[in-house]
Parts: C-alpha cells; structure tokens; sequence
C-alpha cells in the first residue's frame, strides 16, 4: 500500500513539474517577457506584460473574421499572464483618478477608442477576469498606422504635461494618457 502511495505522489510531482514547466517557460519561447518603464519627477510606472507575435494572423478584428483578438471582448492585453502595471503615485488617466497601486490591465478592443480597465485582482493567468474587481475604465483612441510592429508592444511618450502610454500591434497604435 505504501508502495502505491509513493508512487502516486512522484506521478503527481512529476506532472506538477511538467505543468509549471509549460506555464512558466515554453509558452514564454513564443510569447516573450518585457518590461515597459516610465520614471520622471518622483512618478514611477511599470508594465510587466508577454509579447505575442502576429505571424501572419489577423489579430484585430471581428469575430466573423477569426481574429485573435475579437472587437468588444476582453483581452489580456498580452500573452500568458495577465499584464501587470504598477503606479508608485496616484495618476490622472483619460481625466479619471487612479491611486498609486498595482492593477492587472485588461483592454477591450473596438474600430475606434479601446476601453482600458485597471483591476484590482493581481497575479492570475490570462484567461480569466473578474469585472466586479474593476477599479477603473477609460476610453483611449486607436489609430491606425502603416508601420507594422510584428510584436506586441508597450512603451511610453512623454509629453509637455504627463505621458502617454503606447499599446502598438500589427497596425493598431492605442494612446491612453497619464497625468
């Protein structure tokens, strides 16, 4: 009996491995990690998020179409995790008040302004979201541009008063400001 016991807990152990393994590592060789950073007169902004590529998919688009990322449904805004951003003073965005904190930043595609949804709720995978765990949403314009980014990306633009925050994919530019 002993013997089938142990057996049994070095499967469980094994399968355990193989699970963080393929979590945390080899859906990370196709979607890598990034950090995108912003620092400037005490002001502190910082967004962990995975990079998926495009590789010749539609990515935004409806759901008729087969986008990755369908119009009017939630994203993670990234790949594997759920992106993380970190605010070390509170921040006026779109005109709205978000206190300094760390949020997990869902996005929700459209043709034009995206809504942009800062939630409580930290450190879960992607593939699930709590609206009730919302603690702020704002509408940011899209754009789009004929400079293709073949990955995902995040990045600031400092402007004369704040700065910007960049979500660029495939053609799509999203602008959402911070003050």
């Amino acid at each position: 009996m002993m013997k089938i016991l142990r057996v049994i807990l070095i499967i469980l152990a094994i399968l355990a491995s193989l699970a963080v393994f393929f979590r945390f590592y080899y859906t990370k060789s196709f979607s890598p990690s990034s950090t995108a950073e912003y620092e400037k007169n005490g002001l502190s902004i910082t967004v962990d998020y995975c990079q998926p590529s495009k590789k010749g998919r539609l990515i935004f688009g409806t759901d008729t179409e087969k986008a990755l990322v369908p119009y009017g449904k939630w994203w993670r805004t990234g790949a594997n995790e759920a992106t993380v951003i970190k605010f070390s003073k509170d921040v006026t965005i779109a005109g709205k008040l978000l206190k300094a904190g760390t949020y997990t930043l869902f996005t929700i595609p459209e043709k034009g302004d995206w809504t942009i949804i800062f939630n409580a709720e930290v450190g879960q995978w992607g593939l699930s979201y709590d609206e009730k765990k919302d603690v702020l949403k704002v509408a940011a314009p899209s754009t789009q541009t004929t400079d293709s980014a073949e990955k995902f990306t995040i990045d600031f633009n400092e402007k004369e008063v704040g700065v910007d925050m960049i979500l660029h994919w495939d053609t799509t530019v999203v602008t959402v400001p911070i003050q």
